[in-house]
C-alpha cells in the first residue's frame, strides 16, 4: 500500500450506468449483485453511482480503496472484461472518453486528487457492451460476463482488505 495513504477506510465498490439503457447498466447491475451477498461485510461499502454527480465525492474520499464497475469501449467482443489499476485506470480515464461515465468519474478522480483524498487503491472493472439502447435487461454476451465480474471484483475486496 501506497505510504502516503489518505485516512481513508475500506473499500468501496461502484457501479456506474444508467439501467434502461441495456448494457450501460452493468456496473450498477454487477453492484446490486454483490450487495445483496455482501452488504453486511465489515469495511465494505457499495454505492449505485447511477450516472455519475459531484454528490458522490464524499464516499470516493472516504475510501482507502476503490473498485468502479462500468460498461466501457474496449474495441473488443461484447462481454469482454478489462480491469483497469491506479496509473492505468488513471491513463483509460484520461484518455478519448467514450462515454459519459468516464469523463464525470474522472473529474471525480481528480477533485478527491486536489484535496488529497484520493483512494489509494483505484480499480476500474470496464465491460465492453453489445447495446447501450433502450432495454432493462442486458444482452446475453454481457449478462454471461456477470458472474466473472462479481468474481473479480471480490477477488480485489479480498486483496484490498488483507
Amino acid at each position: 500500500m501506497n505510504s502516503s495513504a489518505q485516512a481513508g477506510r475500506g473499500v468501496l465498490v461502484m457501479g456506474i450506468g444508467n439501467t434502461l439503457l441495456r448494457d450501460d447498466g452493468v456496473g450498477v447491475t454487477v453492484t446490486e449483485k454483490l450487495r445483496a451477498e455482501f452488504d453486511s461485510a465489515e469495511g465494505l461499502r457499495f454505492v449505485d453511482g447511477g450516472t455519475l454527480g459531484l454528490s458522490l465525492l464524499p464516499d470516493i474520499e472516504d475510501a482507502r480503496s476503490l473498485i468502479v464497475v462500468d460498461a466501457a469501449e474496449l474495441g473488443e467482443p461484447a462481454g469482454t472484461i478489462k480491469v483497469f489499476r491506479n496509473e492505468d485506470m488513471d491513463r483509460q480515464l484520461s484518455g478519448k472518453k467514450s462515454t459519459v461515465h468516464e469523463l464525470a468519474l474522472s473529474d471525480l478522480l481528480a477533485a478527491a486528487s486536489m484535496t488529497g483524498r484520493q483512494p489509494v487503491d483505484r480499480v476500474l472493472v470496464a465491460i465492453q457492451p453489445a447495446s447501450t439502447e433502450w432495454g432493462l435487461d442486458p444482452t446475453p454476451p454481457v449478462a454471461e460476463s456477470i458472474p466473472t465480474a462479481c468474481s473479480l471484483v471480490m477477488d480485489m475486496v479480498r486483496e484490498f482488505s488483507e
